[in-house]
């Protein structure tokens, strides 16, 4: 994630939890929990508010939370109450750990250069059999949207990105945006499995 994107999110922390804590994210979290094991160890990456940390931890998973942000971590971690790591996609160096990893909205912010080298290190994450989850704004290509940039894919443009990371798509379906006043973006979101 450049640092253009991370200080927007530091910049508007409180505006972004507000906005984002209470989505509802269920019908993506319930297909990608559907396919975990019970008390399944979840990598949360680029985890924002927390929300989707906090409904695994319900579920009884095991939740390891990180965000580039080090005040969306500090906000994350008062609502899941526990600590939520500061780190970067590039810094991830976990290996065999995960039965599963949920990268809500967040690997949009890789740059399309750096996207495969992260989705390998999310791929050497996961156990064998684990599962990613990955959601990107529906388009094509690189775009400036305000002071973030985001890379874009659709049905068709994700596969081979997934694939050629070594995952074997399982999921793949478009969804309109769940936040009130924003329901004509659209969403692709993809699950891979390892």
């Amino acid at each position: 994630m450049n640092d253009s994107n991370v200080e927007y999110y530091n910049k508007n922390a409180d505006s972004f939890f507000e906005g984002s804590v209470a989505a509802d994210m269920s019908y993506q979290r319930d297909k990608f929990a559907s396919l975990l094991p019970k008390n399944a160890r979840v990598l949360d990456v680029g985890c924002g508010s927390g929300r989707d940390s906090k409904a695994f931890m319900d579920l009884g998973f095991d939740v390891i939370s990180f965000d580039a942000s080090e005040e969306m971590c500090k906000r994350a971690s008062a609502y899941i109450g526990r600590e939520v790591l500061n780190m970067r996609f590039e810094e991830i160096s976990f290996d065999n750990e995960f039965d599963g990893i949920w990268a809500c909205a967040s690997l949009l912010h890789v740059s399309k250069e750096k996207l495969p080298e992260i989705l390998g290190k999310l791929r050497a994450s996961l156990k064998d059999g684990g599962v990613m989850y990955a959601s990107f704004k529906y388009g094509d290509g690189v775009k400036e949207r305000g002071e973030r940039s985001f890379i874009d894919f659709n049905e068709k443009s994700i596969v081979p990105v997934m694939e050629n990371a070594g995952f074997t798509v399982i999921g793949n379906e478009v969804t309109h945006d769940i936040r009130p006043g924003r329901e004509d973006e659209m969403w692709i979101n993809v699950i891979g499995s390892n």
